[in-house]
């Protein structure tokens, strides 16, 4: 069993977040929880006191800083000769907040590609499996990749397209969105995805690119299914962001994103980085801040937002759903 093999077989044994507040609170610091509005749990860290968390929080509620672009950085050593770049890498985990478990996801650190895929849920009212296109589309990318000669490039769209063709010629049922994302040589992060699993980019505490969800109307993202009834491959979003060491990655399903406002991400990976959080610390305290807004009825989200300002409503709140969240330092 190679490195790879190793690493996914770890991570599909995690035991998902369970599905309580009371679990959720423990992994969200006090300073943190402050920071963005959420209620404070009953046994709050006391030896911090008011003034740290005040003093704390009041440094995280500042302008974000404007990230410096990667063509600024000079590759001269001291001496003018040109230094060359170390390959860089993904150093990722995840966590995976689960309601109906119909989100699926992988990743390959040594080939440095990471995908996530959701479900459509509407399939499960006609008692389809709503899990099994986006499993699909996720195993067989994940093969893909398990099975290519080491070293070789991985085009995301690619990536995709096949997975798509051998998801479709297996007859899974239901339909999913996707996104696939991978580190390309040394300093360009390549992406292709379809509908709302969505992704984001932070350098030196700022957001510095965020993908825009495709959908034809609220809550209605463009999916891939094999009824041919669902939209073309042809239509994902394909792209790519220099990055360099230090930059952090977050991908998620739209259980994240419909919850978490892009400033309190930022906020989130900001604080996560101040207080060195290792990839995997940060994606359980994004689900978790996630799943607690989603279980929210009185906390604004974006979902809650768009739908009053789209169908006109009062809605305020969050939106139950599976929340998968992913996170990469680029290293």
């Amino acid at each position: 069993m190679d490195r790879a093999t190793t690493k996914i077989s770890r991570m599909e044994a995690l035991e998902p977040i369970q599905q309580t507040l009371s679990q959720i609170d423990k992994r969200i610091p006090d300073a943190l929880r402050a920071a963005l509005g959420l209620r404070k749990r009953r046994a709050s860290i006391l030896f911090l006191g008011d003034a740290y968390i005040t003093s704390f929080v009041a440094s995280f509620q500042q302008p974000s800083p404007q990230p410096r672009d990667a063509a600024d950085e000079s590759p001269m050593d001291i001496d003018g000769a040109t230094e060359p770049r170390a390959p860089l890498r993904m150093d990722w985990a995840s966590c995976y907040a689960r309601r109906h478990d119909e989100d699926a996801h992988f990743g390959h650190e040594d080939a440095g590609v990471v995908g996530v895929a959701d479900g459509v849920g509407g399939y499960r009212k006609n008692g389809v499996d709503a899990a099994a296109f986006s499993r699909g589309l996720m195993t067989s990318a994940f093969e893909q990749v398990l099975t290519a000669e080491p070293g070789t490039p991985v085009c995301p769209y690619t990536l995709l397209e096949r997975a798509y063709d051998e998801t479709v010629a297996s007859a899974a049922t239901g339909g999913s969105t996707a996104v696939v994302l991978s580190l390309a040589g040394t300093a360009l992060l390549k992406w292709a995805y379809i509908g709302d699993s969505a992704f984001a980019v932070f350098r030196d505490g700022a957001l510095l690119h965020r993908s825009q969800r495709q959908q034809k109307r609220f809550n209605c993202p463009l999916q891939l299914n094999a009824r041919g009834t669902g939209d073309s491959i042809t239509q994902a979003n394909v792209g790519e962001v220099p990055v360099r060491h230090g930059d952090v990655l977050v991908v998620g399903t739209d259980g994240l994103f419909d919850n978490v406002f892009d400033a309190d991400l930022e906020r989130l990976v900001r604080m996560g980085t101040a207080l060195g959080f290792s990839p995997k610390n940060m994606a359980d305290v994004v689900a978790g801040v996630a799943y607690e807004i989603s279980m929210s009825g009185s906390t604004d989200s974006p979902y809650s937002s768009d739908s009053r300002k789209l169908r006109g409503d009062r809605r305020r709140g969050g939106k139950q759903d599976d929340i998968t969240v992913l996170v990469a330092f680029i290293v």
